[in-house]
């Protein structure tokens, strides 16, 4: 029998104060994605649209206009305006076999919103795939709280 490797698992929570309702965030984070989802998170290329179907079973997506695209996440359960929680796998050639399970959630504070970001990273992993917490940070700091608090 070969020898198996036990699979690593990394976790991490952030949170990113926005200054606006969190009914205004959950619009945005689900309705809005590609207007917030910044240039170097579009792996499919530069042209690609990125959608967002936040109910069960749905995705977030990255797509070309010659139809060619990309999976980011799959919902897998949804508490509208409260939280989603997101399962996605990276490929072999892509530094995988990794699954990440993502939990979006939104909680009131003040006048504004904390948007948790929580991640659990398993499967092959080494310190640059590990390093997702900064990516995060950057694309709903940079990306999501930008766009929401300008638009609101």
């Amino acid at each position: 029998m070969a020898n198996m490797e036990t699979a690593l698992i990394h976790q991490f929570e952030l949170e990113i104060d926005i200054a606006a309702p969190t009914a205004r965030v959950w619009q945005a984070m689900t309705d809005e994605a590609d207007a917030w989802w910044l240039p170097d998170f579009r792996a499919a290329g530069a042209d690609s649209v990125v959608t967002f179907n936040a109910q069960p079973g749905g995705s977030l997506v990255e797509t070309l206009p010659d139809g060619s695209g990309l999976v980011w996440y799959t919902v897998q359960m949804t508490q509208p305006g409260k939280a989603i929680y997101l399962v996605g796998h990276t490929a072999p050639d892509w530094g995988g076999p990794k699954l990440s399970m993502l939990k979006l959630s939104l909680e009131s504070r003040g006048e504004g919103t904390v948007l948790k970001v929580s991640e659990a990273l398993m499967g092959r992993l080494d310190k640059d795939s590990c390093d997702t917490e900064q990516g995060w940070r950057q694309l709903f700091g940079d990306g999501l709280k930008r766009h929401v608090e300008k638009s609101s």
